[in-house]
């Protein structure tokens, strides 16, 4: 039997959580349940007519004194915690003595659920022995304060000839006043350890804490008598109120419901009240007693347990209750904008069409038409800073919301118009205001071009279909049978009225817009530093992009540690991307952590990350991250140490190579810092190659005698030591790989000139240890060519594709081919639920942005 007992209590440990939570919906139910049994006694018109009966500040009175006639219950809580060796904060006391003591008024069933609730609440660090005790305790003494009552009843009726018409009734009175005693008397023989802690002091506070509960009961409802005016005697209410209460304890009904209210109201008949005025006067009881104070318990409740959910799944429904009610506030925002719109522009279309007419109650009024179009560009102007997330858009939104409920209920008033639904309605919209209060994080707006696009298409079209509206509308048009009839429009002057809240509208959502765009996180659109830069890499080296960030035509994110440069990301920014170029170059142990806070500041910022040319492990160390991926090319790489000229396959390269020696074309190595005149001969050389097409920058160099004077330049002189042919050495903080980034030759160049660049390099490099020459990418078709491949990314594709041929970009993988030992995949990676066709676009126009020369900033 032991052994069945044991298996028994280790199955219900290990279900212990499932068991919590079938608890926790067994008691919703349950005492939703019996809140719908009150709600069946109560009858919406008795007690609609109940409060009209009553002025504002006794209703007010009712409130507040139903409240505090709640509160000596909490005696019961504060004293569970002297019987536990826990500690309790005293504001989780008092919350949790309101649920459980509002919980059990209306469904008490007896104690137990009051037992269950406390043993919930007060079960940290405790046996489960303690708590059984520990609630026993004070189950004991619950209704020791109505056992007084009973005696006090007892005194008025046969000792004060007070309600001797209840007089028959004085089995209850009797058997009520001797429990008391006998309790009393039971705990001070008992020597139990059950009873250890049952102090004579606690006893007492026990007993004042019950005491104080029924006084407050009693008091509460001859004050809802009182204020009802009825001319009875009221004393003489106190002993059938003590009776019916007697009564509904010892039938265990939830609340007394039923018992207690019949007997009440045969037992008010005997002093002279009416049946309708007893039971409006049970209702007042009930309403500001019962199911107001439980509503709060009810609210705390629900928060409570949430919270501890919430906790156990580590935040993620707070998390997604918030971005749920942030959704739909935006969606609301979005609609009410768009409605209000509709009936500016077009009434007679929307007044006539019957789901603009199901849908327009649950928007905003507004009689005059200027402030409709001005408030529904308010509406998505707000809205845009909601969708963004943008903490400075939640005060603009609540102001405009209160605005238009404001308007729209002064409205509703006058044409006596405002309904029960709209009202539910308008609360339902305020609690979306307040769960999405911590949806609001970032700290400005950057506008997407789907945005963009959205909102001037909007405008747009408002405008458009309010100047047909209007020129349809002109005194001149005679044919008015020939009009549709949805473009018919009230008057004249309204349309005029209209045309003006439009141009206000553009107005204030451009100073909308800058209002949410303004402010800048401190650590996006820093500048690049090249002190900085050359810190990091001769620390902790750089890679094959590091040497373009001297270029300065890209901005800078630099992740620190302890205030010291640990990685350098280099990025420019299109709309609310920030593109980065290549990989993060400096100390790889941290690049986790600054990937993490990258995305962070960026998101803050109202940015997402775009990744443009990066090596399939850190692709798919952001996929793990949220990124979606496509290939755009490969990266060839020589391996110098099976370079050679002899065989068969460089055989053409290799006679190249003894034409240019018999020709006298020398190949040097220049080491900065490069003279002024040497600077002029590149510059010629780069000028005649570019034949007067603008150089492109960000993922390529461009001549800046500042960049090239930073690192070696290859050069070829001809016999008559003329430059004709260059390339600048990009160091990449290391002695593996080696590169080169500009590839110039003048039109007196022979043609192959540059191969012989590419061999002296690649001799040069193997001589100096290096172990790899990287050749650079080679766009190629990579995304969008499968049958089964996403519509968008075979648009994606088309763009990518002859975006590079509409540039100038030239596929260079044939004329690679020949050195490369092997390919290296490269890929753009993007957020996901990003569009990639507009992420394709942005990449695009920052790739391929031409270059003009500038004024430089080197700091």
């Amino acid at each position: 039997m032991k052994a069945s007992l044991r298996k028994i209590g280790a199955v219900l440990n290990k279900r212990m959580g499932i068991i919590k939570a079938l608890f926790v919906f067994s008691v919703l139910l349950f005492v939703i349940t019996e809140v719908g049994k009150i709600a069946k006694e109560v009858r919406g018109d008795q007690l609609a007519t109940a409060l009209a009966s009553q002025s504002w500040w006794h209703l007010l009175a009712l409130l507040i004194v139903g409240l505090i006639a709640v509160t000596p219950m909490l005696t019961y809580d504060v004293m569970i915690t002297k019987f536990l060796p826990n500690h309790y904060s005293r504001w989780y006391v008092l919350k949790a003595g309101w649920i459980t003591n509002t919980f059990t008024n209306i469904g008490g069933f007896g104690g137990v659920l009051g037992a269950s609730l406390r043993a919930n609440f007060y079960n940290r660090h405790a046996t489960k022995k303690q708590i059984v005790f520990a609630i026993s305790k004070i189950a004991l003494f619950l209704v020791s304060g109505l056992s007084i009552y009973c005696m006090i009843s007892l005194v008025l009726v046969y000792g004060f000839g007070i309600g001797q018409m209840y007089g028959s009734y004085w089995i209850w009175l009797v058997g009520g006043a001797l429990y008391f005693p006998v309790i009393f008397i039971f705990t001070r023989v008992n020597d139990s350890a059950f009873f250890d802690g049952l102090t004579l002091g606690n006893v007492v506070r026990l007993l004042s804490g019950s005491f104080g509960e029924w006084t407050g009961c009693v008091l509460f409802f001859l004050l809802i008598g009182n204020f009802m005016g009825l001319p009875i005697d009221f004393a003489a209410v106190v002993p059938l109120f003590v009776i019916a209460s007697v009564v509904g304890e010892v039938s265990m009904v939830p609340g007394g419901i039923g018992s207690f209210d019949v007997f009440m109201i045969f037992g008010l008949a005997a002093v002279g009240v009416s049946r309708p005025d007893a039971v409006a006067w049970l209702l007042f009881y009930r309403l500001f007693y019962y199911i107001i104070p439980f509503a709060i318990g009810l609210a705390l409740f629900i928060h409570d347990t949430g919270h501890r959910f919430n906790v156990r799944l580590e935040g993620v429904p707070k998390q997604a209750l918030q971005r749920f009610a942030q959704i739909a506030l935006t969606v609301f925002l979005y609609a009410s904008g768009l409605l209000l719109l509709m009936m500016s522009t077009v009434p007679n279309f929307a007044y006539n069409n019957k789901i603009f007419l199901q849908l327009y109650p649950y928007t905003f009024f507004f009689i005059n038409q200027a402030s409709s179009i001005i408030m529904a560009f308010l509406l998505i102007g707000v809205a845009l800073g909601t969708a963004g997330r943008v903490k400075k858009a939640f005060w603009p939104t609540v102001i405009v919301l209160f605005v238009a409920i404001l308007n729209t209920l002064r409205w509703l008033f006058v044409y006596d118009a405002i309904s029960a639904k709209f009202v539910i309605f308008l609360v339902v919209i305020l609690g979306l205001v307040a769960l999405s209060r911590r949806a609001y994080y970032r700290e400005r707006l950057a506008f997407s071009w789907g945005q963009m696009l959205w909102v001037g298409c909007v405008y747009v079209v408002t405008f458009i279909l309010y100047t047909i509206v209007g020129v349809y509308n002109a005194p001149q048009i005679h044919h008015r049978h020939a009009i549709p009839a949805a473009l018919f429009f009230p008057s004249q002057k309204l349309w005029v009225f209209g045309v003006i809240g439009l141009v206000l509208a553009a107005m204030i959502v451009v100073m909308m817009y800058r209002y949410f765009a303004g402010g800048h996180h401190p650590r996006i659109g820093q500048p690049m530093i090249p002190k900085r830069v050359q810190q990091v890499i001769d620390t902790y080296g750089g890679n094959e992009i590091s040497h373009l960030a001297y270029l300065n035509d890209k901005q800078a994110y630099y992740y620190q540690v302890a205030g010291s440069d640990q990685l350098i990301f280099l990025y420019q920014q299109k709309a609310d991307k920030l593109i980065i170029m290549g990989e993060p170059f400096g100390n790889q142990d941290y690049l986790q952590p600054a990937l993490e806070q990258f995305m962070d500041d960026a998101d803050s910022d109202g940015c997402s990350l775009v990744f443009y040319e990066i090596n399939e492990t850190l692709t798919m160390r952001l996929h793990e991250m949220g990124f979606d991926f496509i290939k755009t090319g490969e990266e060839g790489h020589v391996r110098l140490a099976d370079f050679s000229l002899a065989g068969k396959r460089l055989r053409g390269e290799r006679a190249l190579m003894n034409k240019f020696k018999r020709d006298q074309y020398e190949f040097r190595v220049l080491h900065p810092p490069f003279s002024a005149a040497l600077m002029a001969e590149l510059r010629a050389v780069s000028d005649s190659w570019l034949a007067g097409e603008t150089e492109k920058g960000f993922s390529l160099g461009f001549f800046d005698e500042d960049y090239l004077n930073r690192a070696p330049i290859a050069v070829v002189y001809n016999a008559e030591h003329q430059l004709v042919a260059f390339a600048n050495i990009m160091p990449q903080g290391n002695s593996q790989v080696m590169s080169i980034d500009l590839m110039r030759s003048s039109t007196a160049a022979p043609s192959g000139i540059m191969d012989t660049v590419f061999v002296h390099l690649f001799e040069q490099a193997r001589d100096q240890g290096y172990e790899t020459f990287n050749m650079g990418m080679a766009p190629l078709s990579g995304v969008g060519v499968s049958r089964y491949s996403f519509f968008e990314e075979k648009i994606a594709h088309l763009i990518y594709e002859y975006g590079y041929q509409l540039y100038g970009f030239q596929g260079l993988r044939s004329y690679k081919e020949k050195y490369v030992t092997e390919w290296a995949p490269k890929y753009i990676a993007y957020r996901k639920r990003s569009s990639l066709i507009f992420t394709v676009l942005q990449l695009l126009q920052v790739v391929n942005n031409r270059v003009h020369r500038r004024e430089r900033k080197n700091g």
